[in-house]
């Protein structure tokens, strides 16, 4: 049996302090401390454990008064879009989509306006390239960029960490004058790529129901949650 499937881990845990989700709450995380897990094969067991990745430091929220942060994925290859999700597919069309090994020329005038306009009250503003490196990539993980044209304007990129059986979305940027919802798009071309490729799962990103900004991704159905018992499907 291979180590990463006995999950036997040393936790550091970060001293506590204000959560960004839930202001009235504080925020303390549980840091994998062994090397031997960092690794697309460790990382992707670590992923189904309800971990996620921030730059190389793969964390799980260990609060002691909160658990509102419930790690969920959709699983592509039962999704099935609602009404709105359609339209939105039919929306997608009308780009051009590429994953790409490495970021295009024209990437940080978008992501500088991005930042700018959407999250200047952020831990991301001032916008910096290598703290987005810092934020984004790992050494260890296999990461793509998912871009998406409009003609020939770079319009979104879907910074993506790929796996044999599943991809995680590790975060977005987009044009904030476009009057489509760009970030909802770059998810169902993620779910359309896991499809066709034959992987089963994408991972969001954790859920928070009270957190307007993070509880979008209940949207994607079918998907499951991480409970005490494990994995459970939800309506």
């Amino acid at each position: 049996m291979s180590s990463f499937n006995k999950l036997s881990l040393r936790i550091g845990l970060t001293p506590e302090s204000e959560c960004n989700y839930l202001p009235t709450e504080s925020e303390q995380l549980g840091v994998v401390m062994d090397h031997h897990w960092l690794s697309p094969a460790g990382y992707n067991v670590l992923l189904a454990s309800g971990y996620r990745r921030s730059g190389q430091a793969v964390y799980k929220p260990m609060c002691q008064l909160c658990q509102a942060c419930t790690p969920l994925r959709i699983d592509c290859q039962a999704f099935a879009p609602s009404k709105s999700q359609k339209r939105q597919l039919n929306q997608m069309k009308q780009f051009r989509w590429e994953f790409k090994d490495n970021l295009d020329d024209g990437w940080y005038n978008l992501y500088e306006k991005y930042i700018t306009l959407r999250h200047a009250d952020g831990s991301m503003y001032p916008p910096n390239r290598e703290q987005f490196f810092d934020f984004c990539t790992a050494p260890w993980m296999s990461t793509r960029f998912l871009h998406a044209y409009d003609g020939e304007k770079l319009i979104a990129v879907a910074v993506t960490d790929v796996f044999d059986n599943a991809m995680s979305a590790v975060y977005s940027f987009f044009d904030p004058d476009s009057p489509l919802s760009l970030g909802t798009l770059c998810i169902l071309y993620q779910i359309q790529y896991c499809q066709q490729s034959g992987r089963k799962w994408l991972y969001p990103g954790y859920q928070i129901d009270e957190c307007k900004a993070m509880n979008y991704k209940v949207r994607f159905k079918p998907h499951q949650k991480l409970t005490e018992n494990g994995w459970e499907s939800t309506s």
